[in-house]
């Protein structure tokens, strides 16, 4: 099937809707993952030790990303069976929901062992619903658009994930400012009831924006899978362990860099809190910048490159990293954030446009969703856990933690290497 010229008006306005929706959800996913690194140990495992409690505050995080794959097999069959629109505001209900809940739950001194149960049921709702979210948001980009600017169009979606990252990080530090009695007490809840406001926002864009014109024409003539999830698996399995490995690199350090360096700069170097939340705040900003240009160089130069190179600079990135960190100093600190997440845009750029292109269109939700879900929970849902244990095993030293982060970059390069390009691709 080849693509139909696109209209720049529905393009445009597409690519809107899907960015503000995705930060608007992103918004959501990131708020939590902030409050777990920072606050969740203090106020649902009272009754551990402060690393202990930050290792199950991270095993509470990790359970939305274990979420991901089932929102993505479950939004991804009725994407391609219905449509892509419908699921979308589907998942950004679910989530903003989950959310505010968060926000009026009560804590471990109230109500005891319920209260890190309740924070687990809700944190799985938001993974579930993210998980179906990110497939939807991407195909509406690249589906209504031309070939010619498929991966800058599709990053834009991308780009919504650091600007979500730049309002939970930035409303939660506004929050932390408060007395800390009164900040424990109900200041923490503040960013997470903010969510309905984002949530009107959000579905009253959504809901503006027309159906993929691709998937229509395709749903026309063509019926489709009865279970596009298993024809996925029949048809492009290889496809979707590629995709999976092309996500190892890129997710476990951006966790690394924008979450597991909040812990380990407060509790292990002693660094303000404030100051680590700017340099996340600060680098997200750039990242707004690089990820459209790397999804821009990739229609110019293919996904492969772009990617690859992405994932050799961040390989080579792990040590230095942390010897950045450990000098305290916030000039040296905000760089490497800084450094570390345009290594990362230069693999989250190209990856929407680069995973959508991998499948046909009556399968593509369910394949993209399966390929980036799935990896999630294995890199980027584990990987503040894993350091967080790897620090304490040797002792603070996160020698281990760059060695763990080498081995991720591995998986990609190889995964990416042995991958189709797809940057001329016909939808």
């Amino acid at each position: 099937m080849s693509d139909s010229p696109p209209c720049p008006v529905n393009t445009r306005r597409v690519v809107i809707a899907s960015f503000i929706g995705t930060t608007i959800e992103w918004y959501d996913f990131f708020l939590y993952g902030t409050a777990a690194a920072l606050v969740f140990n203090r106020l649902f495992f009272t009754n551990l030790d402060p690393l202990a409690g930050t290792m199950a505050s991270f095993a509470t995080y990790a359970v939305g990303f274990f979420a991901r794959p089932l929102g993505g097999v479950v939004f991804g069959h009725y994407g391609d069976k219905i449509g892509r629109k419908s699921m979308l505001v589907t998942t950004l209900m679910m989530m903003g929901i989950a959310t505010v809940l968060i926000g009026v739950l009560p804590t471990y001194d109230q109500i005891g062992l319920w209260a890190p149960a309740l924070l687990v049921i809700l944190r799985f709702v938001q993974g579930f619903g993210v998980g179906g979210e990110w497939g939807g948001a991407v195909l509406m980009a690249v589906e209504h658009s031309g070939k010619e600017k498929r991966g800058y169009h599709a990053s834009w979606v991308q780009a919504g994930v650091p600007v979500g990252m730049l309002l939970a990080n930035g409303v939660f530090m506004a929050a932390s400012r408060l007395d800390e009695e009164v900040f424990l007490s109900w200041g923490w809840r503040v960013p997470f009831l903010l969510g309905v406001l984002l949530l009107a926002v959000g579905m009253f864009i959504r809901l503006k924006v027309f159906e993929s014109p691709v998937f229509e024409k395709a749903k026309a003539e063509d019926p489709g899978p009865k279970v596009p999830l298993l024809a996925v698996l029949r048809d492009h399995p290889r496809n979707v362990l590629l995709a999976m490995g092309a996500r190892f690199a890129e997710n476990a350090f951006f966790y690394i860099f924008t979450v597991l360096v909040l812990s380990y700069g407060s509790q292990q170097l002693g660094m303000g809190k404030p100051g680590l939340l700017n340099a996340v705040m600060l680098g997200s900003a750039v990242q707004l910048v690089a990820i459209p240009a790397f999804g821009a160089l990739s229609d110019r130069w293919g996904r492969r490159p772009v990617y690859l190179g992405g994932a050799i600079f961040l390989l080579l990135f792990a040590f230095p990293f942390f010897w950045m960190l450990e000098t305290r100093m916030p000039l040296l600190v905000i760089l490497a954030v800084i450094i570390g997440l345009v290594g990362h845009s230069a693999m989250y750029g190209p990856q929407a446009a680069f995973f959508s292109e991998l499948f046909g269109t009556r399968v593509r939700y369910s394949g993209a969703s399966l390929g980036y879900q799935l990896a999630s929970p294995l890199a980027g849902g584990l990987a503040p856990l894993i350091a967080t244990w790897l620090l304490k095993q040797s002792g603070g030293d996160p020698g281990p933690v760059a060695w763990y982060l080498i081995a991720m970059g591995a998986i990609t390069l190889v995964s990416v290497w042995f991958a189709e390009e797809t940057h001329r691709k016909g939808l």
